[in-house]
């Protein structure tokens, strides 16, 4: 054998050697990660965060102090959908418990407990306004009073009516008109007139339903003691 041919062996066998080395060096320097099929595909990617809704009473807004009770008043839907009560997270009047009724749907709860007394509907349109003057006469003071008006809650009111849902702390009761919308809650009692109302007159011009004003829809919370 030549001694060129010998010199490019011994090249050849050099270049390998040390291409072999510079490899093993350098891969001792690598942290290599292993990689698994699952995380490959996102199997073990970071849940999301998981959004907690808060539900407080009655589904309102906000949470109520412990001093007072929450609730949400909502008006009928022109003659069609019937008006609810929610009071400290029980639905005391709605169209599911079967006791609402057009006219004045009215609930009596306990001041001091939160406890439901009794509720009852009253027909304003062809109904008799005794049956409702009957129904808040009993009044203890410091009863809680909550209405909800549904289709017509006017048309047979008279000023005795008036003047008792007056004394409950209502700002609209001597307004109270045909087809008027009207939310409210007071109590027997009460020193001042009650912050918690709503009244929204019947007028053709700006009505949303025809021949009837738009929903009123009122949630708040009521001081355990009224003043």
């Amino acid at each position: 054998m030549r001694v060129s041919g010998i010199l490019r062996i011994a090249a050849l066998l050099f270049t390998l050697v040390a291409t072999w080395l510079f490899a093993s060096a350098s891969f001792n320097h690598i942290s290599v990660k292993s990689i698994n099929i699952r995380s490959w595909l996102g199997a073990e990617r970071p849940k999301p965060t998981k959004v907690v809704v808060l539900r407080h009473k009655c589904n309102n807004k906000r949470e109520c102090p412990t001093n007072t009770f929450a609730f949400k008043l909502i008006s009928g839907a022109a003659n069609v959908v019937g008006p609810s009560m929610c009071f400290e997270n029980t639905m005391v009047m709605s169209a599911v418990k079967n006791n609402i009724g057009r006219g004045l749907n009215l609930a009596l709860v306990n001041g001091t407990t939160g406890k439901l007394i009794k509720a009852g509907a009253f027909d304003m349109y062809s109904g008799d306004v005794k049956d409702l003057i009957e129904f808040l006469k009993p009044i203890d003071t410091g009863t809680l009073v909550l209405i909800a008006s549904y289709d017509d809650a006017a048309t047979k009111m008279n000023d005795e009516a008036r003047k008792m849902l007056t004394e409950l702390g209502s700002s609209y009761a001597f307004k109270l008109g045909f087809r008027d919308n009207w939310i409210f809650l007071g109590g027997k009692g009460l020193k001042n007139k009650s912050p918690f109302e709503q009244y929204l007159k019947n007028d053709k011009d700006t009505n949303k339903y025809d021949g009837w004003p738009e929903v009123l829809e009122m949630e708040g919370c009521v001081p355990k003691k009224l003043e």
